[in-house]
């Protein structure tokens, strides 16, 4: 086959089910990646997709032409990467995403100092609390935190965060330090944007309803609103270990103290990792400490 033109386009169209995802993942425009598989089609004499205005499927013969070119793509771009592993200096774009405050706070800065470290690499982070699609939006990998969906991602442990729930020595004086979690029921709750706290019950990790006056999505604004004196709040340690260890915060309910959520980093499981990208795990990895 001396032309290659327009399998590769057509290989990601297949991989992610739609002609957006396949763009991003190659970092084109919709329309070229439709151009490139519609010339292929023509050279081939066949029609290898089904397009409809929702979706795109595979065709009897691109269903076939897909089982015997894609293995060959793989191969092809292992090829690639054993060369490019070769090189002293990695070189190339990665793409991720990262929580906005977790993000803000830890990653960026050890991007930055990647980045400082290998000047022949970019980045593109999207900090975003959503939990985002990264095969549709062509990122290289995530950053995610605690429990993780079940899906046909590769995860990998980074680190551990902890979470606390504090209130300021003032509040505190003034309303009693609970000892129960019953107790929090004659308290006034600072509560984030999920309606539950986590606490380890009898060993085993569980979730209690929580209300108040105040509820606010962002770990900065209830950090503050603790130290004010509004309530009791619970976050991960990233927010309130310096506040604690002044003593703008006090600890409670030290015993219900939930087991540490892992910090993971997730790759798409059909896709080769660069050794780019492997290079700026194992950075993540050495440089992020537990028990954030």
């Amino acid at each position: 086959m001396k032309n290659l033109d327009g399998i590769v386009e057509f290989c990601s169209v297949a991989s992610v089910g739609n002609f957006t995802g396949a763009a991003n993942r190659l970092d084109t425009s919709v329309a070229q990646v439709s151009r490139k598989v519609a010339t292929l089609e023509k050279r081939l004499g066949v029609k290898l997709l089904h397009r409809t205005t929702r979706n795109v499927s595979l065709t009897e013969a691109g269903k076939l032409y897909f089982e015997q070119t894609n293995p060959a793509l793989s191969v092809l771009e292992n090829a690639q990467l054993s060369v490019s592993a070769l090189q002293q200096s990695p070189q190339g774009l990665i793409k991720l995403t990262a929580p906005v405050a977790f993000g803000e706070a830890f990653i960026a800065p050890l991007l930055n100092r990647f980045l400082e470290t290998y000047s022949g690499i970019s980045i593109q982070c999207a900090f975003s609390n959503d939990t985002l699609d990264i095969v549709e939006q062509g990122l290289d990998l995530a950053i995610r935190i605690g429990k993780l969906e079940d899906s046909s991602l590769i995860a990998k442990k980074l680190a551990t965060r902890q979470l606390y729930v504090c209130g300021s020595r003032e509040y505190l004086q003034n309303n009693s330090i609970p000892t129960s979690l019953e107790d929090l029921k004659q308290h006034s709750l600072l509560v984030g944007s999920q309606p539950y706290w986590r606490f380890l019950i009898n060993n085993d990790v569980q979730t209690v309803s929580v209300s108040g006056r105040v509820r606010y999505n962002s770990g900065n604004a209830l950090k503050a609103a603790a130290i004010n004196g509004l309530g009791l709040t619970q976050l991960p340690g990233f927010y309130v270990r310096d506040s604690i260890a002044q003593g703008q915060l006090v600890e409670v309910l030290p015993d219900y103290k939930d087991k540490q959520e892992a910090i993971w980093t997730v790759f798409p499981s059909n896709r080769n990792v660069a050794p780019k990208i492997r290079l700026l795990v194992d950075f993540l990895s050495e440089n992020l400490t537990d028990d954030r």
